[in-house]
């Protein structure tokens, strides 16, 4: 019996590792994943300003809502500094746009680098 109860508490020491990798893998796509469509979506609009404005805001709700079901510390903090970044730049015009692209391009690319040395 006492060999049973072993063998089930290894079971579930296994599944319970399992879920946390999986569940880390699973974090580790969706950060990567909304931090390139983030940034792609930004850069495509450095011509329309206030579609722009707009991308910004939803890509920092994105970020937030994803950093808070990431369960892993640095992912989280990888993605809501990113969220801060993009809450930050106000875009007005065109100049303001092509700005705010390459901060968006330079800060994302951290966050990635970020996301990816914790993920491998």
């Amino acid at each position: 019996m006492r060999l049973l109860s072993l063998a089930a508490a290894a079971v579930l020491a296994l599944t319970i590792t399992g879920c946390s990798t999986v569940d880390k893998a699973q974090a580790c796509l969706e950060s990567s994943r909304v931090v390139t469509e983030t940034i792609s979506r930004v850069g495509a609009l450095v011509n329309d300003p206030a579609e722009m404005e707009k991308a910004l805001n939803d890509g920092a709700a994105k970020l937030g809502e994803v950093a808070e079901k990431a369960g892993n510390t640095t992912l989280n903090d990888a993605l809501n500094d990113l969220a801060k970044s993009l809450e930050r730049l106000n875009v007005k015009d065109v100049n303001d746009a092509v700005d705010a692209a390459q901060k968006v391009a330079t800060d994302g690319a951290a966050a990635a680098e970020r996301i990816a040395r914790e993920c491998t």
